[in-house]
């Protein structure tokens, strides 16, 4: 009891705290001044105004219509509570809203209506068609919903889909397109029993005779017993199209040889014995929340091969809507969708599975921690936080609208529009692209020096998946087996991937010898060059890239960035090459900051800033960024006679004799590097136009320090730490590094390094 009232105060907490409910409105655009209010509101306003009278298509350029949807409700039937009325349901409203801006972006308003009568509920949602761009409608009882349904996509010209219907429809598709995978079954051969007469269930079924299913084949039952001809008791004609034309009449009398049990009832309906009668390897979707038809253990006590999935997440398989309705809405509105047809419904359908059957992402692997996210029974749909679902499930949608003609707004690069959608739920996604490009343009062997690491493991999945590079895995090979088989990864070593085994590579008398001979002079015998390759991974990937066997390495993902870096400047740290800096890009809502030094030097000189700058500026380049350096200190233009601000003084006369062609200025406050007036107006004149987009600090303090407030507060993604002056032969990366940071790290230390200045 004391759990339970615990439970129950958090949740009531959670909505009440630090304010009331789920949702707020922020504006888009400046209201600083008189000037912003004139163009937001009288008279500038008139403008928008009057060129969507002229034209109502530009709606969707000048306000917000375009990506706003509405989540109409009655209260009638709310998921585990029934009728409890329009305002008591606001709260789901309110979290349907927040899964709508969460998973896709879009926005969204709840909209709870107090009238019971389909027809005038349809007509209020009618009503609603100049203010947004698609309707949800949710929660409204059966079979009132096929009629607002009905009604409101005959008189409008927006998209109207009923969630509840469609969207469990959509995903109990693809887990059943991908069950019957498994099973090696098909859709045309099943029979199918079914309970559960609501809409949801109606809907399941016609999506499934929509994907190959014979309606002979389906067996629909409901509280009442079998839906069969002539019966009269609870019948509608929605339901009565799954009429049977049989003697049978109960549950049990027609679940004999049933491939699939598809139950959207109530708790307890299937029974182990019913289980047994079921044909082999039976696929049963329990999905009646918060009790399923049947608990997944008794099933499988029956028939250990079953394929199971239920309405819940503490077991594999949940059948969860969220998997749908905010990607088909996202590509409905992108291309301006005029409905939702069925044809983007199976598409979505068809992404969603796919997703499943594909190598899982970092992202989804990390937010699931300790289950197994590998195709298979316990995996039959992907889960809601893969990151790829807005990419593959919204292209393919809009691609169905283009392709049936309900599109206003056609996308003319579906493969762009793909990457836009990525980069929306991967920030650094379009930075990104140009070194991407650059690196499928020259293959390169990237080593890992901690091979056995998962992050390490799924970023060279990616880098299979993704690049033209080679990862090469320095690590046990029976470590990363077991870990590749724990993952659900797919590469396979010597194949896609090459591998060094420390405790055991025939190489192993060769890097030695050459650790040896590199460094016999600074006090390495050759039993510590022994002991050290044998032991430390750092060092041995540092001389396979002196070597040529690998053309960067990458290493860090664990330890203190001194210790590896001290390795990587013994072997590498020759021919005119030194560790410069480290150059971190932070991604920020109004793009990017890229900070330097975060951790090569703690004080570092003139000279030594000056090479920061330059080696910045090649790098910046490499992400098609004009970079504009701004060095940074408590100084400004020579205010402060000692500390800081003299070190960067004397850069920049460094650099001035240099004539570099990228533009710098210095010192100064943070803010002043940042705000172009506040800039000129304490020094008019100066060489920089726009804000800066690098800060050079004097401190790796402060160069650390901000990078580290713009990750944890700012909400910035960091790429990087980028090691410069090494020639790309080497980067270390910092311990909280992530797969996909790996991943970016891998593209650029397989691109050239343009030469900037």
């Amino acid at each position: 009891m004391d759990d339970t009232r615990t439970i129950r105060q958090a949740a009531l907490d959670y909505h009440e705290f630090p304010k009331p409910g789920k949702l707020e409105v922020r504006a888009t655009k400046p209201l600083a001044n008189g000037r912003d209010l004139a163009r937001a509101y009288s008279p500038g306003v008139a403008e928008a105004c009057l060129e969507i009278k002229a034209d109502p298509a530009t709606a969707a350029r000048y306000t917000s219509r375009g990506n706003l949807v509405a989540v109409v409700t009655n209260g009638s039937a709310v998921l585990g509570l029934g009728n409890i009325g329009a305002l008591a349901s606001k709260p789901v409203m309110e979290g349907k809203a927040v899964l709508f801006k969460k998973f896709a972006g879009i926005d969204c308003f709840d909209i709870e209506v107090d009238q019971s009568d389909p027809e005038k509920l349809a007509d209020i949602v009618c009503a609603l068609e100049p203010s947004f761009g698609a309707i949800n409608l949710e929660d409204i009882k059966a079979p009132d919903c096929f009629t607002v349904e009905r009604i409101c996509r005959e008189r409008m010209n927006i998209p109207v889909f009923h969630d509840d219907q469609h969207g469990t429809a959509i995903v109990v598709g693809a887990a059943v397109t991908n069950a019957l995978r498994v099973a090696a079954k098909r859709f045309e051969d099943i029979k199918i029993v079914s309970t559960g007469g609501g809409a949801a269930g109606i809907a399941c079924l016609n999506m499934l005779l929509k994907l190959g299913v014979r309606r002979e084949n389906v067996w629909l039952c409901d509280i009442n017993g079998l839906v069969y001809e002539g019966r009269e008791v609870d019948m509608n004609p929605i339901k009565s199209e799954f009429a049977q034309k049989t003697d049978l009449r109960t549950l049990d009398d027609v679940i004999p040889g049933a491939d699939l049990f598809l139950g959207l009832s109530g708790p307890g309906v299937l029974t182990p014995d019913m289980v047994g009668k079921m044909a082999p390897a039976p696929i049963i979707f329990a999905l009646a929340n918060p009790t399923p038809e049947i608990m997944p253990e008794e099933a499988r006590k029956v028939a250990p091969d079953a394929i199971i999935a239920t309405g819940r997440s503490d077991f594999p398989n949940q059948v969860n809507n969220v998997l749908c309705f905010p990607f088909i809405f996202r590509g409905a509105l992108d291309v301006g969708a005029t409905t939702i047809n069925d044809e983007m419904q199976i598409a979505c359908i068809e992404g969603i599975a796919a997703l499943a059957r594909a190598t899982t992402s970092a992202e989804a692997a990390a937010a699931y921690q300790g289950e197994q996210l590998t195709f298979g029974p316990d995996y039959l749909i992907p889960k809601p936080f893969d990151p790829r679902l807005i990419g593959v499930v919204s292209s393919a949608v809009a691609q169905a609208a283009m392709e049936t003609g309900v599109a206003t707004r056609p996308i003319e690069n579906l493969d762009v529009y793909r990457q836009k959608l990525d980069g929306s739920v991967f920030k650094s996604a379009l930075l990104m692209r140009p070194v991407f490009e650059a690196a499928r343009a020259t293959p390169r062997r990237i080593v890992f020096a901690e091979g056995e690491d998962e992050r390490v493991l799924r970023a060279a999945q990616a880098m299979v998946e993704e690049t033209t590079e080679r990862p090469i895995l320095i690590g046990r090979p029976e470590v990363i087996e077991k870990r590749i088989a724990r993952a659900g990864l797919t590469i396979r070593l010597g194949d896609q991937v090459d591998l060094v085994n420390p405790e055991n590579d025939p190489r192993y008398r060769d890097y030695w010898e050459t650790y040896h001979n590199l460094l016999a002079r600074r006090g390495v015998s050759p039993d510590i060059a022994r002991a050290v390759m044998r032991t430390n991974t750092t060092a041995i990937g540092a001389v396979m890239v002196h070597r040529g066997e690998a053309d960067s390495l990458i290493c860090g993902t664990f330890g203190e960035t001194r210790w590896h870096l001290n390795y990587v400047e013994q072997v590498l740290g020759r021919e005119g090459r030194c560790a410069d800096g480290s150059l971190s890009m932070m991604i920020l809502e109004d793009g990017p900051l890229f900070i330097a030094d975060t951790q090569v030097h703690q004080h570092p000189t003139p000279e030594q800033l000056a090479d920061i700058a330059i080696g910045a500026a090649r790098h910046v380049a490499r992400f098609g960024i004009v970079p504009n350096i701004a060095l940074c200190s408590q100084s400004q233009f020579g205010n402060q006679g000692e500390g800081s601000g003299s070190r960067l003084r004397r850069a920049i006369q460094i650099l001035d004799a240099g004539n570099h062609d990228f533009c710098y200025e210095g010192e100064m406050n943070i803010d002043t590097a940042l705000d172009p007036e506040l800039r000129n107006r304490l020094f008019p004149g100066n060489r920089m136009e726009g804000p800066a987009n690098v800060l050079i600090f004097a401190h790796a303090d402060a160069a650390s320090g901000v990078r580290n407030i713009l990750k944890m507060k700012g909400g910035g993604l960091e790429v990087g730490p980028i090691l410069m002056g090494m020639g790309n032969r080497a980067h270390v990366v910092s311990s909280s590094i992530t797969a996909r940071g790996l991943l970016n790290m891998a593209a650029i230390a397989g691109t050239p390094v343009a030469h900037y200045g």
